[in-house]
């Protein structure tokens, strides 16, 4: 057939292979938000606002555009989320035309223009293959259905590459550069979306060498590539940051020096930008220098994609409610795009991890900040707010190195648990200090006897490091973790998930059981991951256990051999970007150890890479086939083989990628909202992004309860989000705060510092806010430091000019009639209230965040209700008042009336209203959480840990008020939208069963005990099964931690069970857990193992067959026995070591024998076992 036929059948298959993404994906779409980044994207996208850094204008203008397509604010989410879904339905068509291209360059041997039957089945076949494959991977489909970035991203990234190829075959044309005139449009638009698309520029950049030189020298094609990333480094590092910085200094220079009005350096660099092109290029077509224009236009075109970030500083001047960062003008834009925000990264060559036991360097202890500039309106100038001349303390030079992959701080301990212990050793100075080098002695025999974790080491570190040379991880161990960790667990895991099968969907941690790629193949599984016999049916009915039997992954292996073979130039093209999308990424990135979820949505690229050899497979077998029937059927017969690949793809997936219907985010915000107080103007506190991002949604695209002020803890630690806490905000006041701009700015009261001078007072919380807000001179560290006698020239001034509060005592009076008056507490209880609450402060100092919460609390004078949404049991995240709560529903409410926490159960914090608080929970609208239609993610199912806690904390305040119809109503409830099989975490369902025995309801009390029995017998039964080796890797002792938690939590249920009425089932329930844990003793000892089943004895006797519960004492009461036997056997001098326990166990002893005297009807055996207590206790007793 002819060229122009085989495109046309060509581009109908990719639109069908479009129309099948498109369908698929629309089927799956989440509804409304879902967690993370979602809700915050949907929430900026809709109403243009900005979002959290390095931003997203063109995402968010799209976003706009799509929200447009509905008049309902309760789907406009939905809006939203169906462009993820066109844009991935997309990348899915560009995948098919790029796979196409490259089958062409492989199947057709000349240019000429007939191509037979065979040879278009071929090409659309494999390109169809391909592009399925990836449709139904699990990573893509993941970003397909959701509204973030990487959808788009993925999208842009494989139309560049796409385009590099339409420029490759276009390239010897007259107008064959407008392809990459058009490319560098495209990469301009990919800085409003996310930067993985400028990865493709390194393969495209060899695309072009590789057409201009088809057989290059080693020489010009190791410089090629190094060209290509050097174009990539140019675009992201040096062109684009370079302008802005360039707008940011003429912007300064024209206010501050030439005195002119602000935004003229911005007009006038603008203007220069224009004129520049406008001029060299009109130059350039005058002097018929092509090459010139053509870079021109490329970069200028570069520049008007990077054109949609104006929206951001346009839509920061309008002041909008989301206005992340406040990127108002070209330096804060500039800040923005650099990510200034967080934690610096260093690729190469930077500070470790062990930096934080180091102290300040000896030589150099302090390092420039950057200056912060803010407009001063009356001066009518920019004025620097910060103290930026050795404005940071610097990292100790003795632990800074080359590839610092192990360099956060917060992660110290896991990195040393999973990749090695520091060394360290007494610094000289200190090696004469007896106690030190016992303290130290001590410790090292503590770690080397096993009784020291990674936890305290770390801890043992931060105490005591300023007296030891602690040495930093080796250049060794920091490429052992970049391969190990980085690459393997962070990179190739993820490729498995996709390619070979996917455990669960439980973040991996280290974890035989979570989070692991599998084949399905249970022999092959089994040498990595211990026995797939057995497994639970948690295990095995987990949406997120994907099995593909290893096929795609062998698919791709034959495409990527076959590409290699057949044509190298163009094998290398398709490797870098597969690199550069995976591989050189995770070198890129530098991830932390156990970030706060998986983050395999940001690898998407390289998978699509791989699809690519998927499609190619399809000519390996075609020709293989092709040796045994005829050449036409072999490829139409391979085609439909190999089609079973994507086909098991979409139905492994399927399940666990279907949104549809599940609106458990949604509900989740609204039961935030709906727990607190309506129109009082209440204020409260978010931890997360998972309950910040979702209230930002509720209420600013479905408008729900905006008269809450949601104030997030990590957030108010910066100046431009505590401006917009001062700004009213729909139905929201001003948070009430005493601080004006200048004593928060970047920079000022950043941290203010406890020094004990008058801890004997007590502080009024006005007169210690009048302190902090104080710029008087005594307030600041440099009037101690003069007192002191320092030397200020060697001080920096942002420690000179670091407030100090002399006394951590603060007391916080309440005003009653405000309290009762915004409706805090009912008048019935107004005689609970206190007169203050005095709460200590930390000794060290407070963070700005924590600063402004006090400032918010001082100047509130209980006029408005203040809430929490948990999440943290950090004392300071409830203002050191959490003896001073009650629990309303979902949050916990500050009331100024003392409810002590329970020794025994420090997470059930403050009191609750049960009349307030039943009223609250029938109000809550779950979002189908209890349909088994819906794929309850883990995120769904974590929030079940609050739901269930507080509805039975609930249920047992209204058994306490004789409300038992209501309270089984609550149990019930928390059943029935919460199913078990759904959510998980069994031992929070625990003490449903005690409360249901209370109520009277044995037989819900007992078919909920059957219900959670299995799932423990089940996993029990797994362990119990595994080899008792201690050399073995899938042995008891590897999951011993697992092992006593789920024994632990069995016989808490157990033992809950005992107060039914059933006995068959109390004796059944007994049986069973002696003969399910009865191996757990190669763990505990047989001791400990005994011991642990006296609580269980009685009742043994009392519902049991009498030669069970016999032979349960003989066991208990042997291990007693021969413990006795041993202390008996010692000298009276080491007896008198072990009194109180010889003392425990003749009472363990006698409490078992009172227990056979009593049950059992063998005398003889009772008579005997007497005597042996009688003899014991005499020769003890001597």
């Amino acid at each position: 057939m002819k060229i122009n036929k085989f495109k046309k059948i060509n581009r109908i298959f990719a639109l069908v292979s479009f129309g099948i993404a498109l369908f698929t994906y629309t089927l799956t779409v989440e509804p409304t938000a879902s967690y993370w980044d979602c809700a915050e994207y949907i929430s900026t996208s809709s109403k243009l606002q900005i979002g959290h850094p390095p931003g997203a204008p063109l995402f968010q203008m799209l976003g706009a555009f799509f929200s447009l397509f509905t008049n309902e604010v309760e789907q406009i989410a939905l809006m939203v989320n169906m462009m993820s879904v066109f844009a991935s339905a997309l990348t899915i068509l560009f995948l098919f035309l790029t796979t196409s291209i490259i089958c062409k360059k492989i199947v057709l041997k000349n240019d000429n223009k007939l191509i037979s039957i065979n040879e278009c089945i071929l090409i659309v076949g494999a390109s169809t293959l391909g592009s399925l494959s990836f449709t139904f991977t699990d990573s893509f489909w993941f970003n397909a259905v959701e509204a973030e970035v990487y959808a788009m991203a993925t999208m842009i990234m494989a139309l560049l590459f796409w385009l590099g190829f339409k420029w490759e075959e276009n390239m010897g044309n007259l107008d064959g550069d407008r392809w990459l005139v058009l490319i560098s449009f495209v990469v301009g638009l990919s800085f409003g979306v996310h930067f993985m698309g400028l990865l493709a520029i390194p393969a495209i950049g060899m695309i072009y060498f590789f057409k201009k030189f088809p057989k290059p020298s080693l020489k010009n094609f190791l410089i090629a590539n190094m060209i290509s990333v050097a174009i990539l480094l140019f675009i992201f590092k040096l062109l684009l940051p370079s302008t802005l910085g360039l707008f940011g200094y003429m912007e300064v220079f024209f206010v501050n020096n030439l005195g002119l009005p602000f935004n003229s350096g911005t007009v006038f660099s603008a203007l220069i930008i224009i004129l520049f092109f406008f001029f060299s290029i009109k130059f350039s077509r005058r002097r018929n220098l092509v090459k010139t224009n053509t870079f021109l236009l490329c970069i200028l075109f570069i520049f008007i994609g990077f054109s949609s970030w104006l929206m951001i500083p346009i839509r920061s001047n309008a002041n909008t409610v989301i206005n992340e960062n406040a990127p108002s003008d070209a330096r804060a834009l500039l800040a923005y795009y650099n990510l200034e925000q967080y934690p610096d990264t260093h690729i190469f060559y930077g500070p470790m991890f062990s930096d934080v036991y180091a102290g300040q360097d000896p030589i150099q202890p302090y390092k420039d900040d950057k200056p912060k500039y803010e407009k001063d309106l009356n001066k009518k100038k920019y004025i620097i707010v910060n103290d930026w001349e050795n404005g940071k303390i610097n990292s100790n030079s003795q632990h800074i190195g080359l590839l610092p992959r192990m360099w956060s701080s917060e992660h110290a301990a896991n990195y040393m648990k999973y990749f090695g212990y520091l060394s360290f050793q007494i610094k000289p100075q200190f090696r004469s200090e007896k106690n030190l080098l016992e303290i130290v002695n001590q410790f090292k025999q503590n770690f080397e006897n096993g009784d020291i974790d990674s936890d305290g080491y770390h801890q043992f570190l931060s105490q005591y490091g300023g007296y030891l040379d602690i040495e930093k991880p080796s250049l060794f161990s920091n490429i052992n973790y970049l391969l190990q960790y980085q690459m393997g667990s962070m990179y190739w895991r993820y490729f498995m998930w996709n390619f070979s099968g996917k455990q669960n969907d439980l973040q991996w941690k280290y974890d035989l059981l979570n989070g692991n790629w599998i084949s399905g193949i249970n022999f092959l599984d089994e040498l990595r991951l211990g026995p797939q016999s057995n497994l639970s049916d948690d295990t095995l009915n987990n949406k997120g256990r994907n099995k593909y039997y290893l096929l795609p992954l062998i698919l791709g292996i034959i495409g990527f051999l076959l590409l290699l073979k057949s044509n190298k130039n163009l094998f290398w093209v398709v490797l870098v970007l597969f690199l550069f999308t995976g591989l050189a990424l995770k070198v890129y990135v530098n991830e932390r150890i156990f970030e706060p979820r998986e983050r395999d949505y940001a690898l998407v690229g390289s998978f699509y890479v791989f699809c690519i050899y998927i499609g190619l497979s399809l000519i390996y077998f075609q020709k293989k086939l092709s040796h045994f029937v005829n050449k036409n059927y072999s490829t139409l017969i391979s085609f439909i083989v190999l089609m079973f690949v994507p086909i098991l793809m979409a139905y492994e997936n399927w399940d666990d990628h279907d949104r549809s219907n599940r609106y458990t985010a949604q509900s989740l915000a609204k039961a935030y909202l709906d727990s607190i107080k309506e129109d009082a103007d209440s204020m409260i506190f978010t931890i997360g992004d998972n309950d910040t991002f979702a209230l930002w949604y509720a209420q600013e695209i479905e408008n729900y309860r905006t008269d809450v002020r949601t104030i997030n803890t990590s957030l108010i630690a910066t100046d431009w989000y505590i401006d917009q806490m001062k700004k009213r905000t729909y139905n929201s006041s001003p948070i009430p705060s005493q601080l004006i701009h200048s004593q928060y700015a970047y920079g000022v009261r950043d941290y203010v510092k406890h020094e004990s001078l008058i801890d004997s007072v007590r502080w009024d919380i006005k007169d210690f806010m009048n302190w902090i807000a104080s710029d008087h001179p005594r307030t600041k560290y440099k009037s101690l430091l003069t007192q002191y006698g320092a030397d200020l020239d060697i001080i920096p001034k942002f420690t000179q000019n670091m407030v100090f509060y002399p006394t951590n005592k603060i007391r916080v009076p309440v005003n009653k009639e405000n309290v009762l008056q915004s409706g805090l507490v009912k008048k019935e209880d107004s005689e609970l209230i206190v007169d203050y609450i005095d709460i200590d402060l930390p000794d060290s100092g407070l963070y700005k965040n924590q600063l402004l919460m006090l400032d918010i609390l001082a100047n509130n004078d209980w006029k408005r209700p203040i809430y929490f949404t948990g999440g943290s049991y950090n004392d300071s995240e409830y203002l050191w008042m959490k003896d001073y709560l009650q629990l309303d529903g979902l949050v916990y409410k500050l009331v100024p009336i003392l409810t002590k926490i329970k020794k025994e159960n420090p997470y059930e914090m403050g009191r609750i209203d049960s009349e307030l608080m039943y009223n609250i929970v029938l109000g809550w609208e779950w979002g189908n959480s209890d349909s088994e239609k819906i794929y309850h993610d883990p995120e769904t199912r974590k929030n079940s840990i609050s739901f269930r806690g507080n509805l039975h904390r609930l249920s047992e305040e209204l058994i306490k008020n004789n409300e038992k119809e209501k309270a089984e109503q609550i149990l019930d409830l928390s059943l029935e939208k919460m199913p078990i099989d759904y959510f998980g975490f069994y031992s929070l369902l625990e003490p449903y069963i005690s409360t249901y025995y209370k109520l009277g309801k044995f037989d819900k009390g007992d078919a909920l005990f059957i219900s959670l029995s299995k799932k423990y017998e089940q996993k029990l039964n797994y362990y119990s099964n595994l080899s008792f080796s201690r050399t073995s890797n899938f042995s008891i002792y590897t999951f011993t931690e697992k092992i006593i938690t789920d024994t632990e939590r069995f016989r808490s249920l157990i033992e809950s069970s005992l107060k039914s009425k059933d006995n068959r089932l109390k004796s059944e329930a007994i049986e069973i857990f002696v003969t399910k844990t009865e191996f757990v003793k190669e763990i505990y000892g047989n001791y400990d193992y005994f011991t642990l089943l006296i609580p269980l004895l009685e009742d043994a006797y009392k519902y049991n067959k009498l030669t069970f519960s016999r032979n349960l004492y003989s066991n208990i009461s042997k291990e007693i026995k021969q413990r006795l036997e041993l202390f008996n056997s010692m000298e009276s001098d080491n007896q008198l070591n072990y009194i109180e326990n010889i003392a425990s166990n003749l009472y363990e002893l006698r409490n078992i024998l009172n227990i056979l005297e009593k049950y059992d009807t063998d005398q003889e055996f009772i008579n005997s076992e007497i005597e042996v207590y009688l003899n014991l206790r005499e020769e003890l007793a001597k």
